[in-house]
């Protein structure tokens, strides 16, 4: 059985992601979704609600088999692609987004050029998964696929989606992948003039010197 505290405890830190994705313009009205994984129960933004909206009593979860365990509201339409991730790998976080110039970058690569070295920090260069409906099990494949070797990825015509560790982590790492797509998009807007781009040495490098950085634990 899960603790009922650490349940609580998860959906707090949930909202408060959700609520900051708002915060930070990286999602408007009810778009986009967060997930976090507490033992084998999925925790997620119920569909269509505000996150303002959302307490303590509004908790949402489902088994890995998206069956819902808790709560009454409807869990996120996205679930597929949560549960996909669950599945697929080790991560405890998910966060998707509709930010605004990571879906203009969707819309005209297959892969985002890797512009600066915190491309090290998701793998390598964000790949660019095809288009398919929303809440889909071919949305949810077509990201698995782009998601190969990386910690997150743009979605087309749609957004973003990122996992982690934890939802810090995860959100860190959305906003990080919203601020390399602006970055490109400014860089590539000058006429007759191309964005310098690393080359996966220098990725490596930088994915390298990454995995010492900040305080330890």
């Amino acid at each position: 059985m899960t603790d009922p505290e650490a349940l609580d405890h998860a959906w707090d830190e949930l909202v408060a992601t959700a609520r900051r994705t708002v915060a930070d313009g990286l999602v408007v009205g009810t778009s986009g979704n967060v997930s976090v994984r507490v033992g084998d129960l999925v925790l997620v933004t119920p569909s269509g609600v505000r996150y303002d909206r959302l307490g303590p009593g509004d908790l949402t979860a489902v088994d890995l088999e998206g069956r819902q365990t808790r709560g009454t509201l409807r869990p996120t339409s996205e679930l597929p692609m949560h549960l996909a991730v669950y599945r697929a790998t080790d991560a405890t976080a998910v966060v998707h987004t509709h930010a605004a110039h990571a879906t203009a970058v969707s819309t005209l690569v297959t892969e985002l050029p890797p512009v600066h070295y915190m491309t090290a920090a998701l793998g390598g260069p964000v790949r660019v998964a095809p288009y398919a409906l929303y809440g889909t099990e071919e949305l949810a494949g077509n990201m698995l696929a782009a998601l190969r070797d990386r910690t997150g990825c743009l979605l087309q015509n749609h957004g973003t989606i990122v996992h982690g560790d934890t939802l810090d982590e995860a959100y860190d790492r959305t906003a990080q992948l919203e601020w390399m797509c602006r970055v490109w998009l400014a860089a590539g807007s000058l006429p007759g003039r191309t964005p310098t781009l690393l080359t996966p040495e220098q990725l490596d490098a930088a994915g390298e010197q990454l995995r010492g950085y900040g305080q330890g634990r």
